[in-house]
């Protein structure tokens, strides 16, 4: 599969010596939807600031289609037009009165027509389920609706790849409900998605791939089931196995799942499986 955006021997230390990046080397392919896991500190957030240009690598390159970054005023703006960026703070993103001028000016600053933008505004809302707050004054939404509406500025600008920050943070499980439908309806459409997280379950039911950080480095890189359920693996970075794989792969250990029977993703899989699981051993 084709490699969309990698990032080559990165190298970032903030004052105080302190290191963010040592060296990181990282590869997004075309139509993946990457998890990046690690604990705090790791470099996650870094990592993703230099992805989209915000900050500059002091050694090291990202390259986009195979090209390296260019850090002057039209190569950037040319290059965040294709890359995306949602932080984990919606705070620093909002600044517009309302919803709908709020994620109007990424649209509107592409040059696209009014009408054409309107449509691509209207489009965003309604796949995070906010249409309804439109014309709410931003400073008056919660947390977890400013985000929503963050994520939203960004599916209307409909970039190639698109790097979220913790997206699932403050959400509540209905909100992530959302937010996965409306991420899944924009990579159908093309985009290729990065997004950092704590969460193992949620890497494990929706990542295409994982990406493991320890100390500035990426330790560990491939298809989600491979990293995931490499408990060694994850010792290092403080993870443990997602519960579903864990019991996917009992399973299969055990003869309960087939070998060419897909995991569960989900908790709710994982129950089921063990329900199975249960009434076959009362049988």
């Amino acid at each position: 599969m084709a490699v969309i955006l990698e990032a080559r021997g990165l190298r970032h230390h903030y004052s105080g010596d302190v290191v963010a990046l040592d060296g990181l080397d990282l590869t997004v392919e075309t139509g993946q939807r990457l998890a990046i896991l690690g604990p705090n500190g790791a470099g996650k957030t870094t990592l993703l600031l230099h992805l989209n240009g915000t900050l500059k690598p002091q050694a090291g390159q990202v390259l986009l289609d195979g090209r390296a970054m260019r850090h002057g005023r039209a190569d950037l703006n040319a290059w965040r037009r294709r890359v995306g960026l949602v932080l984990q703070e919606p705070d620093d993103q909002l600044f517009a009165v309302t919803v709908f001028e709020d994620v109007s000016f990424g649209p509107l600053n592409l040059g696209l027509g009014e009408d054409e933008a309107r449509q691509r505004v209207t489009e965003a809302l309604d796949s995070l389920r906010i249409a309804h707050l439109a014309d709410r004054p931003t400073h008056m939404l919660s947390f977890g609706q400013k985000k929503r509406v963050a994520i939203a500025g960004a599916v209307a600008m409909r970039p190639d790849v698109l790097l979220l920050d913790e997206p699932s943070a403050g959400l509540d499980a209905m909100g992530i409900a959302h937010l996965l439908a409306a991420l899944e309806t924009l990579r159908a459409k093309g985009t290729t998605l990065v997004f950092t997280t704590h969460d193992v379950d949620l890497a494990w039911q929706w990542a295409d791939q994982v990406a493991l950080f320890h100390q500035g480095r990426v330790v560990g890189q491939g298809l989600a089931a491979e990293i995931l359920g490499d408990s060694q693996a994850l010792a290092p970075v403080h993870l443990q196995v997602p519960l579903a794989l864990a019991v996917g792969l009992r399973a299969r250990a055990l003869g309960v799942l087939a070998a060419d029977a897909p995991l569960p993703r989900r908790r709710s899989e994982a129950a089921a499986l063990l329900e199975k699981w249960g009434q076959n051993n009362d049988g």
